[in-house]
């Protein structure tokens, strides 16, 4: 028995014992007074739940839209791909007019090197690394 148990156990004898002492005259207004308390303290229970559970739902929220693959949509994929390509066109020229065929190596290295960066920060399993697991635990972080 907790503590709510005991102060509703108290409630409930003080109820009848002041039913003792009034007598069957004011028995209809303990009695709604009794249940009102009770009607309070599941109507406490019942807010206290619901707002633990939205608290719950939001931080789920919260760490989902934290996950890099959550906000990251075709469109963004596709458009960092353009604009890698469009780039590289200019990139290309700067370093094969100015250091010839290591320039032009070095160049395509880079795009090729933030292309893979963004591949793997988009697809974690993509190059080996861990896999999230989809399922959705409560004993797991």
């Amino acid at each position: 028995m907790d503590a709510r148990d005991t102060d509703l156990k108290k409630e409930l004898d003080a109820t009848l014992h002041a039913r003792r002492d009034l007598g069957e005259d004011y028995e209809s207004a303990l009695v709604d007074s009794f249940l009102e308390k009770v009607d309070q303290r599941i109507d406490g229970a019942v807010e206290r739940r619901v707002r633990r559970q939205l608290a719950e739902q939001q931080m789920q929220t919260a760490r989902d839209s934290r996950s890099p693959g959550a906000t990251d949509s075709w469109g963004e994929r596709f458009g960092f791909g353009i604009v890698s390509l469009v780039l590289a066109v200019p990139l290309s020229a700067i370093g094969g007019g100015v250091a010839h065929l290591p320039g032009l190596l070095t160049a395509w290295a880079g795009i090729v090197g933030v292309n893979v960066v963004q591949a793997a920060r988009t697809n974690p399993g993509l190059f080996g690394g861990r896999r999230k697991s989809s399922r959705n635990s409560d004993w797991e972080d």
